[in-house]
């Protein structure tokens, strides 16, 4: 296993989005934060072997780095054809070597069949929902890992804890970890008033 370092220095080749769309509240994840959760879900023995999917996938970050920690095979869930296009060259760039399938579809109504016995892990930054209009896609996010997964590893906004811990004590969940992460975001969108801007975010692990 290399290490967190390493990780991090591996992803950083992975490009953002070229043209990113507000309704899909399209934000990278920062390399930093996907090594930290790649390895985390790693040293938990939720990588190695596994079917990794990276729901709302974007250009591939989260997908590609578990990629790097030799999972069965890797699935990116996307709606946005630039986002995957994008996450296509990043797994040239990236050379992982585990299998990589990029889906064009939408990851609150997944068109999966997963039927081998395989552990499967969902990596995940969502939209959290700020946008008018989107209001809880967050939510709608998890009712799809609920319906697939093993175990999750998910980024929401901060101050979200008490839903997600009522949300997984609904669908009958363990949220067995949970913390906070905070990452630079530079300008995307024209509203944005700064160049870059700070983000407070939590990052919780759920047993399904």
């Amino acid at each position: 296993m290399t290490t967190k370092a390493a990780l991090e220095a591996q992803l950083a080749v992975v490009a953002g989005f070229e043209n990113p769309k507000v309704s899909l509240e399209q934000y990278p994840t920062p390399p930093d934060l996907a090594a930290h959760l790649v390895h985390l879900a790693d040293l938990r023995g939720d990588i190695e072997g596994a079917t990794v999917l990276d729901l709302g996938s974007g250009t591939g970050m989260l997908g590609l780095g578990a990629a790097l920690r030799s999972p069965a095979r890797v699935v990116g869930v996307e709606l946005d054809d630039d986002a995957l296009a994008t996450a296509t060259d990043n797994a040239r760039r990236v050379g992982a070597s585990a299998p990589i399938d990029w889906i064009r579809a939408d990851a609150t109504r997944l068109p999966l069949c997963l039927s081998d016995d395989r552990q499967v892990t969902v990596l995940m930054n969502p939209p959290f929902g700020a946008q008018r209009g989107n209001e809880h896609a967050d939510r709608a996010f998890l009712d799809s890992v609920a319906s697939v997964a093993d175990v999750s590893y998910s980024v929401h906004n901060e101050g979200s804890k008490e839903f997600v811990e009522s949300f997984v004590a609904d669908a009958g969940g363990d949220l067995t970890d949970a913390f906070r992460a905070t990452f630079d975001l530079d300008r995307q969108f024209d509203f944005h008033d700064e160049d870059r801007r700070q983000l407070d975010a939590e990052v919780f692990r759920i047993e399904w």
